[in-house]
């Protein structure tokens, strides 16, 4: 992971996901998607693996300076067929992150391809390195 420690960091979020209708008593644990996260002078770039997640069911908001990354794995099963073995027992990724205030939350645009999700989150205009051309007198 490639990043400047003051543009981003991963908050110390709950890990458990809300009741399920049919366990209401137990709550399934969510997973934690590896993420890579990498900085230009343009921006950031977080991107989460997450497969198994399709677009309808990925929720990605900011609240406040959080960064919530959440996404609900969609298992197709043939009719009247059961798991016998899962090595993931849990159909929830979650991570969150804190954002600097250098950073444009406005304007960040996210991308979810083969469960991979990318998100670019650009840095506030006046914060980006800029050229400055010099002219002879």
């Amino acid at each position: 992971m490639a990043t400047n420690s003051s543009q981003v960091a991963e908050r110390a979020a709950g890990t458990e996901a809300a009741p399920q209708q049919d366990r209401p008593r137990q709550r399934e644990i969510a997973l934690r998607p590896p993420v890579d996260v990498y900085e230009d002078g343009e921006g950031l770039t977080l991107q989460a693996d997450m497969p198994g997640v399709s677009k309808d069911r990925l929720d990605v908001r900011v609240e406040g300076d959080t960064l919530v990354v959440e996404g609900k794995v969609q298992l197709d099963m043939p009719e009247n067929a059961a798991a016998l073995y899962a090595d993931i027992r849990s159909s929830i990724y979650r991570r969150s992150f804190q954002l600097s205030s250098e950073l444009e939350t406005d304007n960040i645009q996210a991308n979810l391809k083969d469960g991979v999700l990318q998100l670019r989150i650009p840095k506030r205009p006046e914060l980006r390195p800029r050229r400055i051309e010099v002219v002879n007198s």
